[in-house]
């Protein structure tokens, strides 16, 4: 989440112009997701949507930044460092066999049982066709490993 407004903090980079109405449209999304009741839901369902909102707001500048090369180095490093991006999920996004990777959870052998990494992340290859696999970590949907 990003950091509360400081009296001394810097101001943004050029180009920030070009890519604040989606990331302030997200962080606002993101603020009324934490705030909605969560009665009903078990623990981790209730985190599904933040960790959605936090994976499309950590993509759409890893696209900008590594994809369409739409922003600078400065501007990248200055959402890094104001938390709008997470920079540890970037950098697994550039390694090969990660690129749709939802999130870190889904990796970390240590949230699951056997110590083995999450049922989203098992190869096409392994998974009966048309099974609709939901992340335990995350809720994310995905067919055949899209994750």
């Amino acid at each position: 989440m990003p950091k509360f407004a400081k009296a001394r903090r810097r101001p943004p980079p050029e180009g920030w112009e070009a890519i604040e109405p989606i990331v302030s449209e997200l962080t606002r999304k993101m603020r009324e997701v934490e705030n909605e009741p969560h009665e009903g839901k078990r623990k981790v369902e209730s985190l599904w949507p933040i960790f959605r909102i936090h994976h499309q707001r950590s993509r759409y500048i890893y696209e900008c930044y590594y994809k369409r090369h739409a922003i600078s180095k400065e501007l990248y490093e200055y959402c890094l460092k104001e938390g709008y991006a997470d920079g540890n999920l970037i950098a697994k996004w550039r390694k090969p066999g990660y690129e749709k990777l939802c999130c870190l959870r889904c990796i970390q052998s240590i949230d699951t049982n056997y110590n083995t990494t999450c049922y989203c992340r098992v190869p096409k290859e392994r998974i009966e066709e048309g099974k609709i696999i939901e992340c335990q970590q995350c809720g994310y949907v995905s067919t055949l490993s899209d994750c």
